[in-house]
């Protein structure tokens, strides 16, 4: 999958999983490497090391959001779905609205001060 898939699947900026595919590279989680012809395109291909952390954290991962909606019908969690899955989008436009009007989001480390 290429930086940019895995960005928009994880509702991730590019930047974001640009800087979290460096750590996992240096940790020997994947491997990065350009596929055909494109030398801009840039694909991460977990390791052997990347696929045994995999077997490990998906199922907890799993199980943690069975737990998170336990007690909800299935058209409840659809609901909950969307309805964050819309707050996300909402912030990434106003984000990208205030970019283009010349505006920065300061990075909360920087709001600790305040």
């Amino acid at each position: 999958m290429s930086q940019r898939e895995l960005a928009e699947r994880a509702n991730l900026t590019e930047p974001t999983t640009h800087t979290a595919l460096l750590r996992m590279e240096e940790q020997g989680f994947i491997a990065r490497r350009n596929v055909g012809d494109n030398r801009r395109r840039v694909h991460a291909f977990l390791t052997e090391r990347g696929w045994e952390l995999r077997d490990v954290l998906e199922p907890m991962a799993v199980e943690s959001n069975d737990i998170a909606v336990k007690g909800l019908s299935e058209d409840e969690v659809k609901v909950l779905r969307h309805g964050l899955t819309t707050i996300i989008r909402n912030l990434e436009q106003d984000e990208k609205d205030g970019a283009a009007r010349g505006l920065r989001v300061p990075p909360t480390r920087s709001l600790a001060k305040i």
